[in-house]
C-alpha cells in the first residue's frame, strides 16, 4: 500500500473517531459545580493548574508594586482568609473535602489606582488591585468581590475555560499531549482563562454563566464569614454607575449590569439563611 493511501485511511480514521472520543472525555471529566449543581468540563488535574498558577502569581508579585498601606493590607488578607475559611468548610460538608489538598491561600494587595480588578487563580493565589477599593469602600463591599473571586475558583472555572479552549483548539487527539507535556498551548490558555482579557466565540458565552454562578456562589460564602450578602447589590450598583462608558476590568466580561443585580436580588435569600446564623 502506498504511503499517501495509508496516511489518507489514517486521517479519515481519527476524523471519525474524533468526535466520539470528544464525548468520551467530556463525559468522564464531568465535575459539578458547588451549589448550582451544574456539571461542568474539567480535563486538566486541579494539581496541575495549583502548580502552574504559583509560578503566573510569583511572576505577579515581581513583576508588581506590593501596597505599603499597612491598613489595608491587612483587611484584604483578613476578609480573604474570612472567605477562604468559608469555602473550605463549605467544601468539607458537600463531601468534597478532597478539593481542599490543593489549596494554598494567599492574599496580596497590588498598588494600582488605575486597575479596579481582583482575581483567584487555582490553589488558592488571590490578588486585589488598590483601584477597586474605592467601589468596595468597607470590608462588606470587599467580602462582595473576594467571595465572587473564591467561588470562581472552588467551582473549577478556570478548569472548565481551559477544557474548552484545549477542545476548541486542539482537539482530542492532540489533548493528552498537551496535558502530558505543558506546552505552551496549555501554558497560553492559562493565561487567557485566568488572565485580564478574555476570548470571544466559543469561552466567552461560558464567561457570563460563570459570572453568574460565582455570583451566587460568593453571596453564600461571605454569608458564612459573616458578612451580610445583601450588601452585594449596593456594590454593583456603584460599579456599574462609576464605571462611566468603559467599565472597569472587573466587568468585562460581565453580564449587563440590570440582569446581574435581578438575579443577586433572586439569590440573597439562598444565602440569607447562613448570615443569621
Amino acid at each position: 500500500m502506498e504511503p499517501k493511501m495509508m496516511i489518507s485511511r489514517k486521517s479519515k480514521f481519527f476524523a471519525r473517531m474524533l468526535p466520539g472520543l470528544i464525548v468520551f472525555l467530556m463525559l468522564m471529566a464531568c465535575a459539578e459545580v458547588p451549589i448550582t449543581n451544574r456539571q461542568s468540563l474539567s480535563l486538566l488535574p486541579e494539581s496541575q493548574l495549583a502548580t502552574m498558577s504559583l509560578q503566573e502569581y510569583d511572576k505577579v508579585l515581581k513583576d508588581s508594586k506590593l501596597s505599603s498601606n499597612q491598613q489595608q493590607v491587612e483587611m484584604v488578607r483578613r476578609v480573604g482568609n474570612k472567605i477562604a475559611k468559608s469555602a473550605e468548610a463549605f467544601l468539607a460538608e458537600a463531601g468534597m473535602q478532597s478539593e481542599i489538598k490543593n489549596l494554598k491561600w494567599e492574599f496580596n494587595l497590588i498598588e494600582d489606582d488605575k486597575l479596579a480588578n481582583a482575581w483567584v487563580m487555582p490553589g488558592g493565589k488571590a490578588a486585589v488591585y488598590t483601584g477597586i477599593l474605592k467601589y468596595t469602600r468597607d470590608e462588606t463591599g470587599l467580602a462582595v468581590v473576594l467571595g465572587h473571586e473564591v467561588a470562581h475558583a472552588i467551582a473549577r472555572h478556570g478548569n472548565e475555560r481551559m477544557s474548552q479552549g484545549l477542545l476548541a483548539q486542539m482537539g482530542g487527539v492532540a489533548l493528552s499531549v498537551a496535558l502530558s507535556q505543558n506546552s505552551a498551548a496549555t501554558q497560553n490558555l492559562f493565561m487567557q482563562a485566568y488572565g485580564a482579557g478574555a476570548t470571544v466565540g466559543l469561552l466567552l458565552p461560558y464567561s457570563r454563566l460563570h459570572e453568574s454562578e460565582a455570583d451566587r456562589i460568593g453571596l453564600t460564602l461571605m454569608a458564612r464569614a459573616g458578612y451580610d450578602p445583601r450588601e452585594a447589590v449596593p456594590f454593583w450598583q456603584r460599579m456599574n454607575e462609576q464605571g462611566g462608558r468603559r467599565p472597569p476590568e472587573f466587568l468585562s466580561t460581565h453580564p449587563a449590569p440590570e440582569s446581574r443585580v435581578a438575579n443577586i436580588k433572586k439569590y440573597i435569600p439562598e444565602a440569607m439563611p447562613y448570615y443569621r446564623k
